[in-house]
């Protein structure tokens, strides 16, 4: 396979590599950036340590949360198309304990909770329009997955995405096979514009 068709399918499956986050908030807005998270990959990272340890704090501001429930709050506030990973969460937690702004509340069915200190609302209020700003770009995440939520598209696209992995890469190279298979995506490319059209 050439170098340039290994280039393409690294950009189709999302392989090139992780844009500067921060670099695209600058340049677009709420929702271009929700729609180029959810284009490469909803699950990869989407708040860096500071942001997130920002709202986990404001979660358990509502009311003590552990670190399960903090996940799935994140998760639900995306709309499920981001959940931050148990390896990120707990050392933000610790972190934000060790500044003092959250402490240990009991536990719940094993898991330790925190609630909120002082220091931690002090905290909160003095980065509320941070804060805002970030309730913003994971609703607009929330936003992006709901109109784009289509169950029957995300198997069919994942049923392309294997049948161009297995036939581009599998037997001997044959030069016209990536023009017959363009011809292909064009073709559903334009029905589907057609669609759109008559919507």
């Amino acid at each position: 396979m050439s170098h340039g068709m290994k280039r393409d399918l690294h950009r189709m499956f999302g392989m090139e590599g992780r844009h500067t986050i921060r670099r695209h908030r600058r340049r677009h807005g709420d929702e271009e950036w929700a729609a180029e998270r959810m284009h490469r990959g909803g699950r990869r990272r989407v708040l860096d340590s500071e942001d997130l340890r920002l709202v986990l704090l404001s979660l358990i501001a509502e009311q003590p949360r552990h670190g399960y429930d903090l996940i799935r709050a994140v998760e639900a506030m995306t709309g499920g198309s981001y959940a931050p990973s148990p390896g990120v969460v707990y050392p933000a937690l610790s972190v934000l304990q060790d500044m003092g702004q959250i402490e240990e509340a009991g536990s719940e069915a094993g898991r330790k909770a925190f609630a909120i200190t002082e220091e931690g609302r002090t905290e909160i209020a003095r980065s509320d329009d941070r804060l805002q700003a970030l309730t913003s770009r994971l609703g607009a995440l929330a936003s992006m997955q709901e109109r784009t939520d289509a169950a029957p598209v995300r198997r069919a696209m994942d049923n392309l995405r294997t049948a161009l992995r297995q036939r581009l890469m599998a037997g001997e190279p044959d030069p016209e096979l990536p023009h017959r298979i363009a011809e292909i995506l064009d073709e559903a490319t334009r029905r589907i514009e057609r669609l759109n059209a008559r919507s």
